[in-house]
């Protein structure tokens, strides 16, 4: 029977670990700015991709730990692994991910990731891994329709860039696997629900019954450099403060006391963020 210490890390290509994370990954997504893919094989088999990148917004991370360079951090923009690895395969991962960096990317300070406590899960594997939390906020950047019709915020009001929010679920949309950032919108159009006039404005969308899924996005933070800890802007949250807040979240379902286990559904289907914006950095999306 294999154990966590049989798996390998390795890098990838960018396209085997996209295809791998757009199979596994609750969001069905990729973050388009990952720029280094490491891959978890148990023997031959490919089992599993963490994928790290910049943040999309950049300028509104840095500043979590006083004196960061602008190269001196980066983000786990997804972690996906079939359930076919052993168990504690993901934090062992994290591990090696972290002594990965740590050689061959030695002007790295830290770490930052995001956990989707509105759909997925409040960062059980990041605290299993020594990650600091840093931040819980009430979500405001996945919001659904009364009909099931997910979709981020940034979807609806990005038009400077294309978005990066896939359109989750409808129950009366087949939906076709991930979509480029122009036809996202297209389809938003397409429904009625926004207009193609260059605006930002939810007011339509608001009208139609839109609301934020209840839950909460949680912020971690791995210091790679020890001595970051006392640069931080921001406080250590104990972990116990999830609890406290009632944002609990596993596997897609509240814990038992979260502010969202008597909430009616207001989705369909798989769950899915990502980006999705979270906490005040709008541009960055939690991995689940």
């Amino acid at each position: 029977m294999p154990n966590a210490k049989d798996i390998v890390l390795k890098p990838i290509d960018s396209t085997t670990a996209n295809a791998l994370v757009k199979r596994l990954h609750y969001s069905g997504k990729v973050v388009n700015n990952s720029q280094l893919h490491i891959g978890v094989f148990l023997g031959p088999r490919l089992e599993g991709a963490m994928q790290f990148g910049p943040s999309l917004d950049k300028r509104k991370i840095v500043g979590l730990v006083e004196g960061t360079g602008w190269n001196e951090f980066i983000e786990l923009n997804r972690m996906a692994f079939s359930d076919r690895l052993p168990r504690n395969s993901e934090s062992r991962a994290i591990a090696v991910a972290m002594r990965i960096l740590r050689k061959h990317a030695p002007h790295l300070k830290w770490v930052v990731t995001f956990a989707d406590g509105a759909q997925c899960g409040d960062g059980t594997i990041y605290r299993a891994s020594g990650f600091l939390l840093t931040g819980i906020k009430r979500n405001d950047q996945m919001w659904a329709l009364p009909d099931g019709f997910s979709f981020s915020r940034v979807s609806a009001t990005e038009t400077r860039r294309p978005c990066s929010a896939k359109i989750i679920s409808r129950a009366s949309m087949t939906m076709q696997g991930p979509k480029g950032a122009g036809a996202q919108r297209r389809e938003l159009e397409a429904a009625g629900l926004i207009t193609n006039t260059g605006g930002a404005s939810m007011t339509s969308l608001v009208k139609a019954g839109a609301r934020p899924i209840p839950g909460f996005q949680l912020r971690y933070l791995y210091l790679i450099d020890p001595t970051a800890r006392e640069r931080l802007t921001v406080p250590i949250l104990p972990y116990g403060e999830i609890a406290r807040r009632g944002a609990g979240m596993y596997k897609g379902k509240p814990r038992a006391g979260s502010i969202a286990s008597d909430a009616p559904a207001t989705h369909a289907g798989k769950g899915g963020a990502t980006p999705t914006p979270a906490l005040s950095e709008s541009s960055s999306e939690p991995t689940g």
